[in-house]
């Protein structure tokens, strides 16, 4: 069962989540030309293996996680 409301741009968010994780916070740049090199290289690396994302919490789990914040928003707007 997916999350309520995913959609395929969650996807290409969390993409842009492994990619910034550990490509980009983890390499030194001293140009854009090796910040894009690297880019381009982890995209190649990513691509030769394609893996499917595979949502491992119920529509449930994520709601609740959800709660307390919600809680949190709805006190300050009274």
């Amino acid at each position: 069962m997916n999350p309520i409301g995913s959609s395929w741009i969650y996807q290409v968010e969390r993409w842009f989540g492994f990619l910034t994780e550990q490509k980009i916070r983890r390499g030194v740049h001293k140009s854009v030309q090796s910040l894009e090199a690297d880019i381009r290289s982890w995209i190649a690396d990513w691509s030769s293996d394609p893996r499917p994302f595979i949502w491992t919490k119920i529509a449930e789990e994520v709601l609740g996680s959800l709660a307390p914040f919600r809680r949190r928003i709805s006190a300050a707007t009274r």
